[in-house]
């Protein structure tokens, strides 16, 4: 009896799982993932635009049409309340390796409270990734 030893892989083809000759190639892709309240003050920043343009009217509407509650879109909004270089930094965030997101969303609420930009990089620099409360 004669045993020949190959190396496969699947791969997906015309929607198709089919043995391939070789390795699988090395996964090509971000180091991580986006953290949670950088999509969140992204889309933020796209609900705003859908209400000043007039494509959705008003907060209850876009609620029902992206399936959450009326005060999750407030609190998505009141993202919009921080001062713009921390709502660029929360955008910028590094990609998350592994485990729990650095600075989420309810970490931000008593920020968005504050309507002084000055007092919000204060409170933001103690928050931050790397502030003094981490």
């Amino acid at each position: 009896m004669t045993t020949i030893t190959k190396q496969i892989h699947f791969a997906v083809k015309d929607r198709r799982k089919v043995a391939m000759p070789g390795l699988a190639p090395a996964k090509v892709g971000p180091d991580g993932r986006i953290p949670r309240v950088s999509k969140l003050v992204a889309l933020a920043i796209r609900f705003d635009r859908l209400l000043l343009d007039g494509v959705v009217p008003d907060l209850s509407e876009l609620a029902r049409l992206s399936h959450v509650t009326q005060p999750r879109i407030t609190q998505i909004m009141n993202l919009l309340h921080l001062a713009p270089d921390i709502q660029e930094e929360l955008l910028h965030l590094p990609p998350i390796k592994n485990g729990k997101d650095l600075v989420t969303e309810r970490d931000l609420r008593p920020i968005t409270r504050t309507r002084d930009w000055g007092k919000q990089r204060k409170a933001w620099a103690t928050e931050r990734p790397g502030g003094s409360r981490r």
